[in-house]
């Protein structure tokens, strides 16, 4: 991964509202969330403001909109939050081994 992409990645994850949405996404991990429930969890966020938080982040490729009947369920790109994890701590501990392994059966 290179500097600007992970700059990109960071700069969708770097306002509440778009944080609190991918983390909600993270946590439902591969059912993912249809727009309703998103909304629900987010207090009633108006349908515009959560329509503009969730393409921003699909745009930075942090989640993935996926049709399914008549409702859109969103879910976290883990893939690429692994990617941006792995660029973040590439080389940490001076090359040792390092507790930043993340759980088995994650990402």
């Amino acid at each position: 991964m290179e500097n600007k992409s992970a700059v990109q990645l960071l700069a969708a994850l770097a306002q509440d509202s778009r944080l609190t949405i991918f983390r909600l996404l993270v946590q439902q991990g591969a059912t993912g969330l249809p727009v309703s429930k998103i909304s629900e969890a987010l207090g009633g966020m108006a349908g515009a403001t959560l329509s503009f938080h969730l393409k921003e982040l699909s745009h930075a490729g942090l989640i993935e909109a996926q049709q399914q009947g008549r409702f859109i369920f969103y879910k976290a790109n883990l893939s690429q939050m692994k990617n941006l994890m792995d660029f973040l701590t590439d080389n940490c501990c001076q090359g040792q081994p390092c507790a930043l392994t993340p759980p088995p059966n994650c990402c």
